[in-house]
């Protein structure tokens, strides 16, 4: 198992009344109100000492991700943070941490060559660590932040996809002529260190059209679930229908699985502990409307027939009323992993096994969690879940096919979960 330290990097003191008074935590909220740019700065640095701290407690990879205008996450290029990442990293001696980057948003960036360059940067400073992440975006990003009609927004991100990887690979100048993007001249500088390129992932919620996309270009996709493992069936066990009837195996590193996880010395501990920013970031992280993370038009046919037709619109979408439920509902419901070392490790061990996910993708800082408390469920998690996890996968014998020949490392204990 690859168990990467995800951070969404969020604002974490958002008012009490928020998610009555503002009407999204996507766009609408007031900078000149409800922001400072003094937190912001301890924030972003916090950030990073968690994820560092994963890092050192032996976590497989890092992982930063890409929003715009939102209170949510407000880690608007990826990419810088991984460049820190990839330094302080190197500059430690953990050069075995792959940077899982979840990503740049390649559909609403023009030229698509400029997340190659930064992904190539990336690959360079870091000597071959970046898992290239190719999401592509919600529409609260494209399509309202950065103004990307919703129905190109697939197409300029399988183009952009297509234009990437011919400019890390092409040993000639050549032209770009696409329906989207015109360049005359690509001779890109620097080239990845990884060859033939960096491998690449692909972050999605639940549309078929990116599962077959996956399948047909043989990339491994992650699913980034906000309700936990009971809701991700319904997806997880349609993406390896698909594999199956695209004649792909059913090896786990083609799919990933993101998971809120707190971790305490006692069940109750933990519940008391992370209640309150399990709340903050349903309640208000996660205060969005629906027109918001899927813009109409972003979505194709296939993709909608797919949604409304299998059930899984009433399970795993942003339609689920949250503001009733509380932080003991969320647990009980599996939205978010909390508990003592072993009662996460069982639950993770069970819902990666039912999933047969191969990339774990944990998030130890949520909501308004502070630093202190990140960091101690961070140091929990790598003491006493993370060398339980990582060798579910070894006794298996599938091969791992897309990540950094470098990073991988052999986990601190053989299987005992």
């Amino acid at each position: 198992m690859k168990v990467t330290s995800f951070h969404f990097m969020p604002y974490r003191d958002l008012p009490a009344d928020f998610d009555t008074k503002y009407p999204s935590s996507w766009v609408d909220p007031p900078w000149w109100e409800l922001g400072d740019a003094g937190k912001v700065h301890d924030y972003y640095n916090q950030s990073l000492d968690e994820l560092m701290h994963a890092a050192r407690m032996g976590f497989d990879g890092l992982g930063t991700n890409e929003h715009h205008q939102s209170v949510y996450g407000f880690m608007c290029n990826p990419n810088l943070f991984g460049a820190i990442l990839a330094k302080m990293t190197h500059d430690e001696g953990l050069d075995d941490v792959a940077l899982v980057q979840l990503g740049a948003t390649i559909s609403s960036t023009s030229p698509p060559t400029r997340i190659a360059e930064e992904y190539a940067v990336l690959d360079c400073i870091s000597g071959g660590r970046l898992v290239a992440g190719m999401p592509l975006g919600l529409g609260a990003d494209a399509c309202i932040s950065y103004g990307v009609p919703p129905m190109e927004q697939r197409g300029r991100w399988r183009e952009g996809i297509d234009l990437m990887l011919k400019a890390w690979t092409a040993e000639e100048f050549f032209a770009w002529n696409g329906k989207y993007f015109q360049l005359p001249k690509v001779n890109l500088w620097p080239r990845p260190v990884q060859k033939p390129h960096p491998p690449l992932i692909i972050p999605g919620a639940a549309s078929s059209s990116t599962w077959d996309y996956c399948h047909d270009h043989d990339f491994p996709y992650a699913f980034l679930s906000y309700f936990g493992g009971p809701s991700a069936e319904n997806v997880l066990d349609r993406f390896w229908q698909r594999a199956a009837e695209k004649d792909r195996d059913a090896n786990p590193y083609r799919a990933g699985m993101l998971q809120l996880v707190g971790v305490a010395e006692t069940d109750e501990q933990a519940e008391k502990l992370f209640s309150e920013h399990i709340e903050y970031f349903y309640h208000k992280c996660l205060h969005l409307p629906v027109h918001y993370t899927s813009t109409p038009g972003s979505a194709d046919h296939k993709s909608l027939v797919n949604l409304f037709g299998s059930g899984m619109l009433e399970i795993m979408d942003f339609t689920v009323d949250l503001k009733p439920l509380n932080a003991k509902d969320m647990i009980d419901r599996g939205f978010v992993v909390v508990g003592s070392p072993s009662t996460v490790r069982e639950r993770l061990t069970e819902m990666c096994r039912r999933l047969n996910v191969g990339h774990l993708m944990t998030v130890l800082q949520f909501g308004s969690m502070p630093h202190d408390l990140a960091m101690q469920n961070v140091e929990l998690f790598g003491r006493e879940v993370l060398p339980y996890v990582q060798p579910l996968w070894n006794d298996e014998g599938w091969e791992h096919r897309w990540w950094p020949g470098r990073c991988n490392k052999k986990p601190a204990l053989q299987s005992q979960a």
